[in-house]
This record gives C-alpha cells, structure tokens and sequence, in this order.
C-alpha cells in the first residue's frame, strides 16, 4: 500500500529565527497552499489554525451530497499534476483506485473531499491545529510581522506564541450569514431556529418537528429541503421552502459560463474598475449561487412521486420572498413576516422550525488586523485593495522590505467570482508561491479559456501545426 510522501530533511528554524511564511487557517485554501510549499525546501512555511482538527463544513455533508467541480479540482492538480498529495494519490494509498475507476464519477461526493482534505492534514508537516491566531502586527525593528497565537491544549490550558515572519497568508474562510430579522431567535436557546451549518446536529428533531421552514433558494437550501422531503411521510411532509431570488434558478453550467472560473477570467476582472466590479458580482450570482440541475431534478421527481395516489404533498415552494421580522409564538413555535418582492403583499408564516441555508460571508479581518490597518490599503467602500498575486495592498514602508500579506477566499470584491471556487485554489497557491519564491516554481498556462474576456489581444499560442513539416509523409526506408 503506498505512504504518504516524505518529509523533506529541512531544519527547523530556532525560536526567534523568522519564517518565510505564516498561514492563518487552514481550510482548503491554505491546505493547498501547505501542500504545494511541501516540496520547497527553501521555503520555512508554518501554519496556525484555532480548530482541533481539519473539517469541511460538516453540518452539510449530507449523504449523496456531491461537490459541483471535478475531481480534479483538489488542492493540487490543476498546478502540480504528479503531486503526491493528490485526489488520486489519496485514492492510491487506500487502495480504491479501482473502484473509483469503475464507479466513473467525475463529481465526488462531498464527504469524500472532506476525508482526503483530511488525510492531507494529517500527514503533512507544519500545520499546528488548537492555535489561536490573535494578531498580525508589523514590526518596524526587525522589519517583519509579527503574529501572536494562543495554544490551546486538549485540557483547555492555554499558552501563548508568538512567530515573526517575512510573509503572511490570510486564509480564515467564511462565516455562516444569517438575515438581521432572524439573529435575535438563532443566539435564543431553545429557539429552532438554526443555519444550515448545523442541518446535520439538528436533523433528527427537525424530522420530528411538524412544521419546518427552509430559508434559501441556493443549493445548500435545495439540499437540505430534499433531504428533509425524503423522510417526512407522505402527506403529511409539513415543508416550506421560500427563497430572496425570483426563482429556484439552475447553476450557470455551461461549458463557456464555467469559463468565468479560469484565471483567463480573474486577471481580466482584477483589471476592471471597481465600480464596474461591483456591478457584476452582484449580477453574476447565477454563475455560483443557482441549483445545481440534477438537485433540481431529484427535487421534482420527488415531488411528483408523491402524487402518485392522487394527492398533493404538504409541501409550499415560493421564491421571490424575504423575512420582514420574526419572532416567537407562545413557546414552542416561531412566527415568519414574510413579503413577496414582485406583488408588494405581505403574509405570516407560522412553523416549528426553521432552518437558514442563507449562505457564508467572509470573516471579517478588522480586529485580526488592527495593528496593521495604518498600513493597508482601502477602495471606497473601505474593503482592502488586493493586487494581482492576492497580496494586499500595504504602504510601502512595509512591502519595501520584502514583505508581503496575501489573502486567500476573501477578494470576491478584486478577484470575482472564482474568489471561492475549489476549482482556482491550486492555481492561486501557485501563484502565490511563485511570488514568495520570485520564479517560476510551478508554471502555469498563459491562456485557459477559449472565451477572450474585453477586447485586448489575445495571448500568444502556437500553431498546432507546422505547415512546412506536416504537408507530406516521409516514406519509410525498405528493409531488405
């Protein structure tokens, strides 16, 4: 059976010897980046992260639940093809090569990409799970920043750290987002209203509950309502589903739109003026916030089963709604203020629970970053500009030195819609540690779209064929 892949022989710095680079989080972005620094012995990469151990987003793992990229967007591939930290490796080393060869799927389930994340996390060096990261601050003495921690023990003993380092990557993640009208009832004990982040906790209890409510017309929302409508009786299902958006819209799938998630796309957004930035974020919602088309579809057929004897499922589908207020009813139930958004009426909802598949906003950074906000950059909506190789924008009494802050999955407002799409995380790491190490450590293509984004000319690629070569067949000698 194989290993996974050894460790170089790097020595370990002493205490105040500075880092090359400090990761903060270790979601899939800066486990990507972990496991393409691996093999850069020049590189000293070391990375912090306040939970005990790697989890992706473990009240959704729903079973049956598939990622909506390819296989191939692990946390290596599209920049390091013979990584031994890959999907495929992964497979390998559990000997189910096979069977995922013959199970001929090209869209993994989601609990499967949170087990080989793990397995990463696992086995690769420098990653410190239980650590806090309380700071970055910028030390003008030593010329490097330095970030405070809190180690946190299994006993719930605490120490603090602190480590200096030449180069920061930010890569916190999101936070679940729930709606103003509706935070008073989740931070309420008892109350059950929850976020889709704890669908799988409460589960069992919503089962049982008679009336459940699903806020979201996304596709955690889509998830989350089949799972619920497949084991709820018949008749007596008791769902609402009700959604902001005007419908519960496919995912943009197509084979040009998914151009919008190459790096052919983020350079050309990048260089877009933000005004015009903004503008399309917001428009293009459908490229990353749709249903995906086969949830659609068990959803439907679900639906349709259920009318089979003659009746319609207890079941109401209504997009174009949002929450004016909520609040409890007497002292089990909750009382919804509902508004349509194209008919102007208003409505009252009463339910037993609900559950918010109301999204992830990223985390903010302003108390993370307070010693280094003199020194950042901001747009006009005071958002921290971001350049081109994911560095934020620093003064340059900072960056003079060599130092740069990069920031991973939280540039939607630079960087576009491929902002936190699994399937750009290998090629921004790339990117990344081509800056850190100033050459070309992993190259990657010029052009990745056959869409041209604006009007500028297109890169250079060469001709498949050599017309002065290909024109005549060179006769093969006789053998005698």
């Amino acid at each position: 059976m194989s290993t996974p892949p050894p460790t170089p022989s790097t020595p370990h710095p002493a205490p105040e010897a500075p880092r090359d680079v400090v990761g903060v989080g270790i979601g899939p972005a800066n486990l990507s980046l972990a496991a393409l620094a691996h093999p850069l012995t020049e590189l000293d990469a070391v990375f912090y992260e306040q939970r005990p151990r790697f989890d992706w987003h473990p009240g959704q793992l729903i079973e049956g639940t598939t990622l909506q990229v390819p296989f191939l967007a692990d946390l290596v591939t599209l920049a390091d093809p013979v990584s031994p930290w890959s999907f495929l490796n992964y497979l390998k080393t559990r000997d189910r090569l096979f069977p995922f060869y013959f199970a001929e799927r090209f869209h993994i389930q989601r609990a499967e990409y949170d087990a080989y994340c793990r397995w990463v996390s696992e086995n690769l060096p420098g990653l410190n799970f239980g650590h806090h990261v309380d700071s970055v601050r910028w030390n003008h003495e030593r010329d490097l920043f330095e970030v405070d921690f809190t180690r946190l023990d299994t006993e719930g003993d605490a120490a603090l750290g602190r480590t200096y380092t030449r180069n920061v990557v930010l890569g916190v993640g999101t936070e679940p987002f729930v709606p103003e009208p509706l935070k008073p009832l989740v931070e309420a004990p008892g109350v059950p209203v929850l976020h889709a982040a704890d669908y799988l906790d409460a589960r069992d209890r919503l089962l049982t509950a008679g009336h459940v409510t699903v806020i979201g017309a996304g596709q955690s929302g889509a998830e989350i309502f089949l799972d619920l409508l497949r084991h709820r009786p018949a008749g007596r299902e008791g769902l609402h589903w009700l959604g902001r958006t005007e419908a519960f819209a496919p995912m943009e799938y197509s084979k040009l739109g998914l151009e919008h998630f190459t790096p052919d796309y983020t350079r050309y957004f990048h260089a877009l003026a933000e005004t015009t930035r903004d503008r399309l974020v917001t428009a293009q919602w459908r490229l990353h916030k749709g249903i995906g088309t086969d949830t659609i579809a068990a959803i439907h057929d679900e639906l349709y089963r259920r009318t089979l004897d003659g009746g319609w499922p207890d079941t109401v589908l209504t997009p174009g709604v949002h929450v004016r207020t909520a609040g409890r009813l007497a002292t089990t139930k909750v009382e919804l203020h509902l508004e349509h958004t194209e008919q102007g009426t208003r409505s009252r909802l009463t339910t037993d629970a609900v559950v918010l598949a109301t999204g992830y906003r990223e985390r903010p950074l302003d108390r993370l970053l307070a010693g280094l906000d003199p020194y950042i950059r901001r747009d006009s909506h005071d958002r921290p500009k971001v350049d081109e190789h994911f560095r934020m924008v620093l003064d340059p009494s900072v960056t003079a030195s060599g130092c740069h802050l990069h920031i991973q999955n939280a540039e939607l407002h630079t960087h576009g819609v491929g902002t936190p799409d699994l399937g750009l995380a290998a090629w921004r790491s790339a990117t990344i540690l081509n800056t850190l190490t100033g050459k070309e450590t992993y190259p990657l293509p010029s052009r990745t779209a056959f869409t041209t984004f604006g009007l500028e000319p297109r890169p250079h690629i060469p001709r498949a064929r050599d017309e002065r070569t290909t024109g005549t067949l060179t006769p093969l000698a006789d053998v005698r």
